[in-house]
């Protein structure tokens, strides 16, 4: 599988005379715990000892089914020896093989070619590198590291286990950036995320890939953030949900019910209710009533909504896009906004209310239901 990479780390004049290849790292898709700084220590192990090979080992609480780093009297590593090849006195060694490894690049190549399946199970074992190393006259050292962190995923309940680890190190080291996590393992976080000082996380929130979070800002309860920005001291939540493209201005307010998807609230605008804001851009102070919505997709293309800064929209107002709202104008309860709006005007579109007096009691009578038969 190293192999497959040959054309990649083809040799090169390195600059001391030679031609050969940059010293390689490898690791493994089914070990997600590794840090990167346990990559330079592998890196480290080569330069610092001179060694060839740089092999990641840990002390196993169990060694069933590792690979046994054998050393020597001195604690050089002589070999790596695998569980079906391993004798009775080897299997009960404890430092086990991790299976990262680092090569210098002057042998690297060398090495990975003279590997042969002569073993237990006829594989190609890259493990094989480091006796192969040691019978040339090179040197191969071990590189410690906690069991934990080379974890490794071969099924479902392997994969969750690791999962579970890798968040409680999101959420130890937003915490230890300023954060607060009300309660740290209802929060689940994403690799990328960035909680600034003094942020606030209430339980139960989501952070999918691409979130950052400004200082002072509060997260409230069982809301879900994707692909978002949410500037200083804004509220979101609770039940909230920032889709990809939302972008949560200074001191806004964005609260129960309320969806964001590509859309630009700047400072202090408020839509605490209700509300679906897409394609969109609020400017500062403007207010959104509960209900509104951007009516952004026609059915065929999306399109843009417009609202300038100190607008007011009322309850329920739908505003079919492309229209604009110009700055200080009112939107009344329950309008349907086709057309755009001026600065500082008031638009209403509904219908007007009729009252028929005394419509409601003839219509139970013909019916024949009294009033207050109690059927809604």
């Amino acid at each position: 599988a190293v192999l497959a990479a040959e054309a990649s780390f083809a040799q090169n004049d390195v600059g001391d005379g030679a031609k050969h290849g940059p010293d390689l790292l490898v690791a493994f898709a089914d070990t997600p715990l590794v840090t990167a700084d346990t990559f330079s220590r592998l890196l480290a192990g080569l330069r610092e000892s001179g060694a060839a090979v740089a092999v990641a080992g840990f002390e196993a609480c169990d060694p069933t089914g590792y690979g046994r780093l054998l050393l020597d009297a001195d604690g050089a590593l002589v070999a790596i020896r695998e569980q079906k090849d391993a004798g009775e006195a080897e299997r009960a060694i404890t430092l086990c093989n991790g299976g990262l490894m680092a090569l210098d690049g002057r042998h690297a190549l060398d090495l990975l070619r003279a590997v042969e399946p002569n073993n237990a199970q006829g594989e190609f074992y890259l493990t094989d590198v480091v006796a192969l190393a040691r019978a040339r006259g090179l040197a191969a050292t071990v590189v410690r590291v906690p069991e934990g962190e080379v974890a490794g995923v071969n099924d479902r309940v392997q994969l969750a286990a690791v999962e579970a680890a890798m968040q409680w190190r999101l959420r130890e080291r937003a915490m230890r950036g300023g954060a607060t996590l009300v309660d740290p393992q209802s929060v689940t976080m994403s690799f990328d995320t960035a909680l600034a000082r003094d942020v606030v996380v209430e339980p139960h929130v989501v952070f999918a890939p691409g979130v950052s979070v400004g200082e002072g800002s509060r997260i409230r309860a069982f809301s879900h953030l994707e692909g978002a920005t949410v500037a200083e001291r804004a509220i979101v939540g609770p039940y909230a949900r920032l889709r990809p493209g939302a972008r949560i201005g200074a001191e806004a307010h964005v609260g129960n019910f309320v969806e964001i998807k590509n859309a630009t609230l700047e400072r202090g605008v408020k839509a605490n209710h209700l509300s679906y804001v897409g394609d969109a851009h609020v400017g500062a102070g403007t207010n959104l009533g509960a209900g509104t919505v951007t009516c952004n997709y026609d059915g065929f293309g999306k399109h843009r909504t417009v609202i300038g800064a100190n607008a007011f929209i009322g309850v329920h107002a739908a505003l079919v896009a492309p229209v604009s709202v110009g700055e200080g104008a009112f939107v009344g309860t329950g309008s349907v906004v086709t057309r755009d709006v001026a600065p500082d005007a008031l638009v209403v579109a509904r219908a007007r209310a009729v009252e028929k007096p005394g419509w409601a009691k003839g219509f139970r009578e013909r019916k024949g239901r009294p009033a207050s038969d109690g059927q809604g």
